[in-house]
């Protein structure tokens, strides 16, 4: 069993060829999948949402093959969506709709590291 420890800090590729921590980014999504609605706040929620937001910008920043790929195009073209600030929850929205919102950017976070990880052998997500 994993234990959770507090990393919401964001990875930032670097110009010299490191990669992207496979396994902060792993770490962040489980946690945020694994948050349930009806114990978690509006806080918990919004102290978890930047770093899963810099995690899929981060992601979209990589050379993952959707020009040659239409299934990877479309994780990027959801994930392009789910980014765009006007379908972002507002602070006045429901704690449910914030909820929601944090698991869609996690779980397509998820779904593009997966397709890091085989692109560029660094592990399995």
């Amino acid at each position: 069993m994993k234990t959770e420890t507090s990393r919401f800090e964001v990875t930032r590729a670097t110009e010299d060829g490191v990669p992207i921590d496979v396994e902060l980014i792993t770490d962040s999504t489980d946690a945020a999948l694994a948050m349930r609605l009806g114990t978690s706040t509006r806080e918990d929620i919004n102290a978890r949402t930047p770093a899963l937001i810099g995690h899929l910008q981060l992601l979209l920043g990589e050379e993952l093959g959707a020009d040659e790929d239409e299934l990877v195009m479309a994780q990027f073209r959801k994930a392009y969506k789910v980014l765009d600030l006007k379908n972002r929850p507002s602070a006045e929205a429901p704690v449910f709709t914030a909820y929601v919102f944090m698991r869609e950017v996690a779980d397509l976070t998820r779904r593009l590291l997966c397709i890091y990880t085989h692109r560029s052998g660094t592990g399995a997500a």
